[in-house]
């Protein structure tokens, strides 16, 4: 049986959640906006339920969870939504670096578009960027700066302590795209310093469709965030639609076990790790990033091309070799491109990534395809 090794795409649903989802699916299947009955209370409270688990993840109030279908709606209402604001205040100025996921590029480049500065931070081959820099550029009118927590692609750890720590005197919005990280990852996102927190359901377990925006107040005043939508007013009329709920309380039930195994599946996810790059290093891979998260490897073997080595996996591992959600064009990797390595790194470049339902490794199969290919 082919091992699925692309959790960085999306993860299986735990057992548990999708039990839950199931039982709200077929049985408890109010809507949460009906006040008239015992089926909508119900279906409500089970919203409310979730929304606290999700809070509880990084410490939040559970009235700064907003519900959403993923990271990629996340990002856009935390970037498009601070628009009218920024232009009333007169600071139209956002920094963000250039190895963010797409659904944060590309909202960027819309209010470049439409009168923004943009300033970009370096990372380097590290792909760790670098807080003085961010010191360096920050400005009175940068209203926003968005950097993501755990890189999709090579897994680099951002020091977000640090970004925090360099934003304390300045009042611009910090948004952190936490798709990768929240629920296994999330301490420093812990930080009331992180304005906006951007999560994905089907990264932790829960069912695909489902996410949330965190809005941490400052003080009792909540991020200045207008609606990119409108119609019904739910989500406090940031977010309208109406709620799913069996998604909703899956994702507040992977929450809470995350929480509860977080540390447990850290140490597991390591010790995978270091047994695949004992045996990488015998065929000299080169990787790529890093401060890297205990769930993922993103590496490069001289003489290898990441195209032929996936080929060649069909039936013993499911790997990639960059984001699933830019994988259909074809185009060099955005992420390694902005790392500056060189055309053969990237176009070698594999990414494997796992979670605390994988088995085991085929580690020794992966190796043997790779010393053919280089043969």
């Amino acid at each position: 049986m082919t091992a699925y090794l692309d959790m960085n795409a999306t993860s299986p649903v735990s057992k548990e959640v999708a039990d839950l989802v199931y039982r709200l699916m077929v049985e408890e299947y109010g809507n949460a906006g009906s006040r008239t009955h015992e089926f909508g209370a119900l279906a409500k409270k089970h919203v409310e339920t979730a929304r606290k688990q999700v809070a509880e993840v990084v410490a939040a109030d559970k009235s700064e969870v907003i519900f959403t279908s993923g990271a990629t709606e996340s990002n856009n209402i935390a970037i498009l939504g601070i628009k009218d604001f920024a232009e009333q205040e007169n600071k139209k100025h956002i920094i963000t670096t250039r190895i963010e996921h797409k659904a944060v590029l590309e909202p960027i480049e819309h209010l470049e578009n439409n009168g923004f500065e943009v300033s970009y931070l370096d990372v380097g081959e590290s792909g760790l960027v670098d807080p003085k820099q961010l010191n360096a550029l920050l400005r009175d009118d940068t209203v926003l700066v968005s950097i993501m927590h755990v890189n999709n692609e090579t897994g680099c750890i951002q020091p977000m302590n640090d970004i925090c720590e360099a934003l304390k005197f300045n009042d611009a919005y910090l948004h952190v795209d936490a798709a990768q990280s929240f629920g296994k990852l999330s301490e420093c996102l812990k930080n009331d310093r992180v304005d906006l927190i951007s999560a994905s359901g089907h990264k932790v377990y829960a069912p695909k469709g489902i996410g949330a925006l965190i809005m941490r107040k400052r003080g009792f005043i909540k991020p200045p965030l207008k609606p990119i939508q409108f119609g019904g007013g739910q989500e406090k009329g940031l977010r309208p639609g109406t709620l799913p709920v069996p998604l909703i309380a899956g994702f507040g039930l992977a929450c809470e076990l995350a929480i509860k195994n977080a540390d447990k599946w850290q140490t597991y996810a390591s010790l995978l790790k270091q047994s695949l790059m004992v045996e990488l290093d015998k065929v000299g891979a080169h990787y790529n990033g890093e401060n890297t998260s205990p769930y993922v490897l993103n590496f490069s073997v001289s003489g290898v091309n990441s195209e032929s080595l996936m080929v060649s996996l069909k039936g013993i591992a499911a790997v990639s070799n960059g984001s699933a959600c830019t994988s259909s064009s074809y185009t060099p990797s955005h992420v390694l491109t902005a790392m500056g390595l060189d055309e053969d790194r990237i176009t070698g470049a594999v990414r494997i990534s796992w979670g605390y339902m994988t088995e085991s490794l085929p580690i020794n199969e992966i190796v043997e395809k790779i010393k053919q290919i280089q043969i």
